[in-house]
């Protein structure tokens, strides 16, 4: 049996290459208010290859080969930046995403107290 490791490799390189970018990393930057938030995502990647062939004699009787490939992306939070400042939000493991969006009334809440307090002052 014959197996092309070759273009199994170049085949499972192309994959990375197209599902492993920035993008499906980290996400696409976002604004929210003030707030310049970036989601922050945990990709992980596993390969499997094998094969074999069966032989009864000096007859051969059968082979076969097999190749596959998994993926797996699970947000784990936001990169918020406000000026000179950086944060990061988790999003809980029990929660997953759910628990980031908890936060966005109260990041909507400073947004807004931030804003009076700037508004008292240049008044």
């Amino acid at each position: 049996m014959e197996l092309h490791f070759e273009e199994l490799l170049k085949q499972i390189t192309d994959f990375i290459k197209t599902e492993a970018t920035t993008e499906t990393i980290i996400g696409e930057q976002f604004q929210l208010g003030e707030f310049k938030c970036v989601p922050v995502i945990k990709v992980g990647m596993g390969f499997g290859s094998g094969g074999g062939e069966g032989i009864d004699g000096k007859v051969r009787k059968g082979e076969g080969m097999g190749a596959g490939a998994g993926m797996g992306i699970e947000p784990i939070g936001f990169l918020i930046t406000k000026d000179d400042e950086i944060s990061f939000l988790e999003a809980g493991k029990s929660h997953g995403l759910a628990a980031a969006f908890e936060k966005v009334p109260e990041l909507i809440e400073k947004i807004v107290t931030k804003r009076q307090e700037v508004e008292k002052e240049t008044v």
